[in-house]
This record gives structure tokens, sequence and C-alpha cells, in this order.
């Protein structure tokens, strides 16, 4: 029931789907949100599970999801990967008490924006038009990837005023628990 409106959407090109991420959120309301953990099977390196999240099944195809993340991991192994430019930066820092960081980026700095124009431009072109959007981890001190999920406005009144309910139903059972 929930497959078949996207397909509609997808099939039209102008009309049907949402261009870009302002439209999204103007036109949209949050739904929930679902967090991609990090990874820490191979130690501290920031990487994230590639595990795919039940929420987004009717949303977006497997390996779109998964090339996604295997990207921003293979991002961020470059950003961590030590050579001789992060030799190089790191002896010109000490010989200047570290004043060069006022005039240049470091390796660190460009791959993390590279990693946001790849997080900007996948939104663009292939979370917003299934009604997701995904966030920086950079924003979330690099410990998730959250991905937001919308629904239209006109079908999400239901579902607000049930999350209202459910939410003090919530309370009441926490406290009939103990």
């Amino acid at each position: 029931m929930g497959s078949a409106p996207s397909t509609v959407e997808t099939s039209g090109t102008a009309s049907g789907m949402v261009h870009s991420l302002q439209e999204l959120r103007r036109s949209a309301s949050l739904a929930t949100k679902v967090f991609v953990q990090r990874d820490y099977s191979d130690g501290t390196t920031c990487q994230f599970q590639t595990k795919f999240p039940p929420e987004l099944e009717s949303r977006i195809e497997r390996q779109l999801f998964e090339e996604t993340v295997k990207t921003l991991n293979g991002f961020y192994a470059e950003a961590e990967k030590i050579g001789g430019s992060s030799y190089l930066e790191g002896c010109l820092a000490c010989a200047t008490a570290y004043f060069i960081f006022l005039c240049m980026e470091t390796h660190y700095e460009k791959v993390l924006k590279k990693i946001s124009k790849y997080i900007q431009e996948q939104n663009e072109k292939i979370y917003a038009p299934r009604g997701l959007l995904l966030t920086d981890p950079l924003e979330r001190g690099m410990r998730v990837i959250e991905i937001s999920i919308y629904e239209d406005r006109c079908s999400s009144g239901s579902s607000s005023s049930g999350s209202s309910s459910s939410s003090s139903g919530g309370g009441g059972g926490g406290a009939g628990g103990r």
C-alpha cells in the first residue's frame, strides 16, 4: 500500500517529484529519523555501519544506501590517511606556532568539505525525491549518519495525533512498570 504512491511519483518529472531540499522541508512534515551508527569493528577510525535500516525498506533501494555509506567511509579513510602532506602540515604548524592554519586548510578540512558537498549532492539527486534527508555526520559529532524521513503534510495529520496520544500512553506505561 505504501509502495504504490512512490511508483506514481517517480514516473512524473516536474509535478510529482520533490525538486529541492527547501521544497522538501516546506511541503512535507518530519515523520521520523533513522540513525546509522559508527562501526568500531576495525578500531576507532571513522566509519559507519552499512547495515540497511528496515525503516527505509519502502523508501530507497538497499544498493543505493550501501553505496552512499561506503563512499562516505572511503572519504573518512582518505581524511585520516597519514602521508607526506600531513607530515609537512604538522612540521609547518610547529614551526609557525600553528599560525599557518590561519591562511591554509588542512588535508582533513579539505576532505570534510568534499564530504559535505557529496552529501548535498546525494540529498538533491537521490534522497530528497524519496522523501529522505541525510544530515552530515559532522553536525552530529561524527557519531551517526542521521536520515530524516518526511511525509506529505496531508497524510501526516492523522499520524501526528496518533503519536501524541501514544506518547502520553507511554508515560503511563512507564509509571505502571514501577
